[in-house]
């Protein structure tokens, strides 16, 4: 799906979401539908049998999405008028009847808040033909096994309850785990899985991960970014928002980055909190949800600082005095207290790292508050995760930072994330102006726009159309005409576009 704004805008937006399907289906084809704004995203899940008869198991609110790609589901939807529910049932299994349809199936709506949300007021989007990803929030509110009943349905048998026998108790919400990097565009992320816990109380009750790895697994490019499901159920919707949040906040991927400390902000805003969010809240709203840079966290830091220090073995400080100079091994101060250069890297995780057993700890913020931070030794430095994110923190070396500096600069144009080279718009020489379209790079469903960071000429072109390239792999160079090569604005790189899911 692409929204087109603005007559300018249309081309493009046709031509991506063509290639996309052509990738993705083998199909070309594409629709254009008008454009409803701040819409609540609600769908009902049905089920019909070979025998004519068709039941709808509730609804699930699928409104917290980012880029029309679902991140948080719930059933049932928060503050939506019975009335309403009902008119969204019948004509959801109004419309599967008319089909002719047989087996799961999920008719979803668009809701208009601005009419308040009446029996009137919704608008049909689709039908999905299958079970959804967000299924397990109708499972575990409805006590129903989905996966069975297509069993016995494609089995030829008649639906296992009548609509009168189906009940929906309590509250469900469902959160998807992604690997990618809320904080750059919510580009995928690949690499090794180091550690994952996404349950920090096996069998809990009323908790239930799905999860499509485990750690030792490598996240691949090549699929969506959506590593695990992370659903809670409970009798009321602030039980199970608090339960949700519990999860989130045990939760640790060690590896990709992920949007754990996203997910975290998103659920704990007072918009979700009260269920009044639509489908364009998220990305209005990525500042405030933690989706931009982020210094590192203090105390996450202090924590593999100490371990760092405490693993060097010679280079321990002297327990009979931090100024003495015979008590480090690196070099001494004649003067003053010893300082000692660290480098932090925030998400960046190197090839090789194993985790250190017991090495947790726990520490306060200062205001009541505590967070668990879990430490990992590597290489040469040491891992720290806390609250949703990751942190790598070494001893400076500043000769080797010196020679190790690239002599290309900001011409280089790189690849910003493992992927598919899916279209290139230059040649080797040809003039480009700032802001100019390079190439695309396609990954996990989504299609990454690189542009011209300046004016300049593209050289050293090493890629065709289809070749897999890295993340940080050099695509070209854009050589500017007038401070020569080196010189301008680096990997620049249009907001990325991504599919429907």
């Amino acid at each position: 799906m692409r929204r087109v704004d603005a007559h300018v805008e249309f081309d493009a937006a046709l031509e991506s979401a063509i290639r996309e399907a052509e990738s993705a289906f083998g199909d070309g084809r594409v629709m254009v539908e008008k454009y409803v704004a701040s819409p609540r995203h609600i769908e009902l899940q049905v089920f019909a049998d070979a025998r004519g008869a068709c039941v709808h198991l509730y609804e699930r609110d699928c409104s917290a999405q980012r880029r029309h790609q679902k991140v948080v589901e719930e059933c049932p939807a928060p503050g939506l008028p019975e009335a309403t529910r009902a008119a969204m049932a019948k004509a959801a299994t109004e419309a599967a009847l008319a089909a002719g349809y047989v087996g799961a199936g999920t008719v979803e709506f668009i809701a208009d808040p601005a009419r308040g949300l009446k029996p009137d007021a919704f608008y049909f989007l689709e039908m999905n033909t299958r079970l959804q990803v967000e299924h397990p929030v109708t499972e575990m509110a409805t006590g129903l096994d989905l996966v069975e009943w297509q069993f016995r349905i494609a089995a030829g048998e008649p639906l296992p309850l009548a609509q009168a026998e189906i009940a929906c108790a309590g509250a469900a919400i469902e959160a998807r785990v992604y690997a990618e990097d809320p904080e750059h565009n919510f580009l995928p992320s690949a690499g090794r899985i180091h550690l994952l816990n996404l349950k920090g109380e096996e069998g809990l009750k009323g908790v239930r991960v799905d999860a499509g790895v485990a750690a030792g697994d490598s996240v691949t490019p090549y699929y969506d970014p959506m590593i695990a499901k992370l659903i809670v159920h409970a009798p009321t919707r602030a039980e199970a928002l608090a339960a949700i949040q519990k999860e989130l906040d045990d939760a640790v991927v060690i590896g990709p980055k992920t949007n754990l400390a996203f997910l975290r902000a998103l659920i704990g805003s007072r918009e979700f909190q009260a269920g009044s969010i639509d489908t364009g809240f998220i990305d209005a709203h990525l500042g405030r949800l933690g989706a931009q840079p982020h210094p590192p966290d203090k105390r996450a830091v202090h924590a593999a600082a100490l371990m760092l220090f405490e693993k060097g073995g010679g280079s321990r400080v002297s327990s009979a005095s931090p100024f003495d100079p015979w008590g480090k091994a690196d070099s001494f101060e004649l003067v003053g207290a010893r300082r000692i250069g660290l480098d932090v890297t925030i998400d960046r995780l190197p090839a090789r790292l194993h985790l250190l057993e017991g090495a947790n700890a726990d520490f306060g913020d200062g205001q009541g508050h505590r967070e668990e931070v879990t430490l990992y030794e590597a290489d040469g430095g040491v891992y720290a995760f806390a609250g949703g994110r990751q942190a790598f923190v070494e001893l400076v070396d500043p000769f080797a930072r010196a020679e190790g500096a690239s002599e290309e600069g900001d011409a280089a144009i790189r690849a910003p994330m493992n992927g598919r080279v899916a279209a290139l718009a230059v040649a080797e020489g040809d003039r480009v102006e700032a802001g100019r379209r390079l190439a695309v790079v396609e990954a996990m469903k989504m299609e990454h726009a690189l542009v011209a960071p300046h004016a300049g000429v593209v050289r050293d072109l090493t890629v065709d159309v289809g070749d897999q390239v890295d993340m940080g792999e050099r695509i070209m160079r854009v050589e500017s005409e007038t401070r020569g090569a080196g010189a301008g604005g680096g990997s620049a790189a249009e907001e990325p576009d991504q599919g429907a899911g």
